[in-house]
């Protein structure tokens, strides 16, 4: 059974990946402070589009 820690981080890799076509692996690779920053700034990113196109 996946802990809390393994859902989240499953979450934030499939996050990244979905936005940015990166492999597993370099996702994995990032620190959990730049992999969170990443997460931030793909989302800023996505509502400011959103908005634009409304």
């Amino acid at each position: 059974m996946l802990t809390c820690a393994a859902d989240r981080i499953w979450e934030e890799v499939a996050y990244v990946a979905y936005y940015l076509h990166w492999t597993f692996e370099s996702i994995l690779d990032l620190e959990h402070p730049v992999r969170q920053r990443m997460i931030t700034e793909i989302g800023r990113i996505h509502t400011q589009l959103a908005e634009q196109t409304q």
